[in-house]
C-alpha cells in the first residue's frame, strides 16, 4: 500500500500497535462512536446522517450502511479512535527507543557554497532517533507541511549529517515530494 503523507503514515504505524480488532459490523461501529462522542448527535453529525439513523443503526433496524462512502468513514473514525491508551504508549515507547522510517521523497537541501540544493528523488531507510521520533509525533495532527518539516529535520539530523559527525555545513533538509513513506516501531 502506498502512503503518500507523513499524517496517514503516522496513523498506520500506530494502528499496528493496537492488541484488538476494531468493531466490524455497522451496528457495533456507531456503538463504539456514540459510546466515544458520548450521544447519537455528535456520531450523526460526524458521519453527516441524522440522528434518527444513528438510533437504528444501534438498534439493529439498519444493517449496512446504503453507500460505500458512509461504510468507508464509519470504519475510519473508529480507527481514529480505537485503543487511544495502546497508540498512546507506542508513541511513548518510539520517543525512548526511536522510530524507523522508510521514505521515498523527493530531497532538497541548502548548504554553504559549492554544493547543489537541486531536490532529487531518494529512497531512505533509516532509524531515526528517540528526539527524532518525539518531534515528529509531537507534529503529528498539525498540517502535513509541518509534519513534513518535522521528518525532513530528522532527516537531516539522522541521516545526512549522522547526528552530528558529518555535513555540518547542511543547513536544511527540504521534502518536496513523497512517493511512499512508512514508519515502524
Amino acid at each position: 500500500m502506498v502512503v503518500k503523507s507523513v499524517g496517514e503514515g503516522l496513523d498506520r504505524v500506530l494502528d499496528k500497535a493496537v492488541t484488538k480488532k476494531t468493531p466490524q459490523s455497522a451496528g457495533a461501529q456507531v456503538r463504539y462512536l456514540v459510546k466515544q462522542m458520548k450521544g447519537t448527535k455528535a456520531v450523526a453529525e460526524l458521519l453527516g446522517v441524522s440522528q434518527r439513523t444513528v438510533q437504528r443503526y444501534m438498534k439493529g433496524d439498519i444493517k449496512k450502511p446504503r453507500d460505500a462512502r458512509l461504510a468507508g468513514q464509519m470504519g475510519e473514525e473508529v480507527r481514529k479512535r480505537w485503543q487511544p491508551k495502546v497508540k498512546e504508549r507506542a508513541k511513548r515507547r518510539a520517543a525512548t527507543a526511536g522510530l524507523m522510517i522508510d521514505v521515498r521523497a523527493s530531497l532538497g537541501y541548502v548548504a554553504d557554497g559549492g554544493s547543489t540544493d537541486q531536490a532529487r528523488e531518494r529512497h531512505i531507510t533509516v532509524a531515526l532517533s528517540a528526539s527524532s521520533a518525539e518531534k515528529i509525533f509531537a507534529a503529528q495532527g498539525d498540517t502535513e507541511d509541518k509534519m513534513r518539516e518535522a521528518v525532513a529535520e530528522a532527516l537531516k539530523v539522522d541521516y545526512f549529517q549522522q547526528g552530528g559527525t558529518r555535513a555540518a555545513s547542511l543547513d536544511e533538509v527540504r521534502m518536496l515530494s513523497v512517493r511512499n513513506i512508512e514508519f515502524g516501531l
